[in-house]
């Protein structure tokens, strides 16, 4: 038997072995999460007695205690990481809400483990410890991993086992449900021996691949060839990575980065392929939003771009940001002024608005105008240079820039000045810029992934070809390592949000 040997024996045990592992870790990371949770269970709702047809025993009768009942409820931190008070992102003055829909809450009381009586100091109606109506609200208590603390509540008004929930959100974190088949039942945790199995396997699949680098070179796919890959500026600092880190892996690959926008690169590629249809196969253009189905050009989406205003670095506008209305104000060009804009910011009341835009090939210009604005830019462009006349008229400075990196150049020099940007670029230029959150949501990536957040300014990255990439092909290899798991690594840490990942995001 020569197929029976050290490296096919490795090979085929571990392969079987390696479909154990996504399943393994499924159930790892529901069980020990990595991220701040709350957690909560409802381990008691039971009725008291309505005094009629259910009559109450004992002396426990006061008034308005139709269909009572009463409900013991968990609060836990069941995460791995502590949870602070300003983790909470409740604009109020509490954390979290119990709701005990259809129900009226009659009386509360909180009760914690020995060792955390400390947690009772949070539990004062000035930090928002209250109920009315069908509602408890729920101070900032900080947790540390395991901690937990219980609400016991009277209600009144409706029947037992009704609708209980928590409400809130937690900063790079949630709040969730758990099942409490009874009370103080822990939470199921990753046995020594899931760990060791999980560590067993992992160091057969780095073996594995050990194997398959050494027997056959190169993981990926190399295409020799040339190639040009053109379209958003915004995706540029993605693709040029990825495009550098093929060539170094694949002899031969020869691939230029031309980003000019989104608009003219895939209207580029879809006039060269109405020319010759050879020379538009070695053409990729990226596109921030759908842009290439008005040429019928093939179309692969590839991340969830975030987007975000910038300012100046003296204008200061605050958690809350700008309303849409006052965005699309500005930019009809209706205000010439901050102080119109923020009424009683005297540092900037004189400051004139200067509109730092991008052209028509933009794609990043087209979804602003497309998600915030619902319409075009209004105000006409007005200088070259992106500076105010000496004198102040009628109409808001406005210049338009070839690039996402030109704006934000001039945003951070141009006092007063207003501009957008894929949001990593901006996010890489630290304090030079200011992001501008949009009716006080935050241009926060994490946020949008965890799905706590309504943010606006947002769309997808498409890879547009000229038809389906031959197989073989340099286009066709350099798609399938944009979709190599290193890759998607490369996007989420230039700011944006994997398609392949979550293809719920760009649904």
């Amino acid at each position: 038997m020569e197929w029976l040997n050290i490296e096919n024996v490795i090979a085929i045990g571990t392969s079987v072995l390696g479909l154990l592992v996504p399943i393994v870790m499924f159930l790892y990371d529901r069980r020990v999460p990595r991220r701040k949770l709350i957690g909560y269970r409802v381990q008691m709702d039971s009725p008291i007695g309505d005094g009629a047809s259910n009559p109450r025993l004992g002396d426990f009768d006061v008034p308005n205690m139709a269909d009572a009942s009463l409900v013991l409820l968990r609060i836990e931190n069941d995460g791995s990481q502590s949870v602070a008070d300003n983790d909470y992102t409740s604009s109020e003055v509490h954390g979290l809400t119990a709701d005990f829909t259809g129900r009226t809450v009659q009386a509360v009381a909180v009760t914690q483990p020995s060792g955390i009586d400390h947690l009772n100091s949070h539990f004062t109606n000035a930090n928002g410890f209250e109920h009315v109506g069908s509602t408890v609200t729920i101070p900032r208590v900080p947790l540390n991993p395991g901690d937990h603390f219980k609400l016991l509540v009277l209600l009144s008004g409706g029947p037992a086992e009704g609708e209980v929930k928590l409400i809130g959100g937690l900063r790079d974190g949630k709040v969730h449900r758990n099942s409490a088949p009874k009370p103080d039942e822990k939470q199921r945790t990753f046995s020594p021996a899931a760990r060791l199995l999980s560590a067993a396997l992992t160091l057969a699949l780095i073996l594995l691949a050990g194997i398959i680098v050494l027997r056959d070179g190169n993981p990926i796919e190399c295409e020799q060839g040339e190639l040009r890959v053109t379209g958003s500026t915004a995706f540029e600092p993605v693709v040029s990575t990825l495009a550098e880190q093929y060539e170094n892996k694949c002899e031969g690959a020869d691939i230029t980065v031309e980003a000019r926008g989104s608009e003219d690169g895939v209207a580029e590629l879809a006039e060269l392929g109405a020319e010759s249809r050879n020379a538009a196969r070695s053409v990729i253009a990226f596109s921030d939003g759908p842009m290439g189905e008005r040429w019928d050009l093939t179309g692969e989406r590839v991340a969830l771009s975030v987007f975000t205003l910038v300012v100046h670095p003296d204008v200061e506008l605050g958690p809350h940001g700008l309303s849409l209305e006052e965005v699309r104000e500005i930019y009809a060009g209706r205000y010439q002024r901050w102080g119109q804009v923020v009424p009683g910011a005297k540092e900037i009341a004189d400051l004139p608005i200067v509109l730092v835009s991008r052209g028509d090939e933009s794609g990043t210009r087209q979804i602003f105008q497309d998600r915030v604005l619902r319409g075009w830019e209004q105000a006409p462009s007005t200088s070259l240079d992106c500076r105010p006349p000496a004198r102040a008229g009628d109409s808001v400075t406005r210049c338009e820039l070839g690039s996402t990196a030109a704006v934000l150049d001039k945003v951070g020099q141009q006092p007063g000045a207003i501009g957008y940007s894929e949001l990593g670029l901006a996010r890489a230029r630290g304090d030079d810029v200011n992001r501008v959150a949009l009716a006080g949501d935050q241009p926060d990536d994490r946020q949008i992934e965890l799905g706590g957040s309504r943010y606006p300014y947002k769309d997808v990255e498409y890879a547009y070809t000229y038809g389906v990439p031959r197989p073989g092909s340099l286009a066709a290899g350099f798609l399938a390592y944009v979709d190599e798991s290193t890759s998607q690594d490369v996007i989420r840490d230039k700011g944006h949000l994997p398609c392949l990942r979550d293809p719920g995001l760009c649904g």
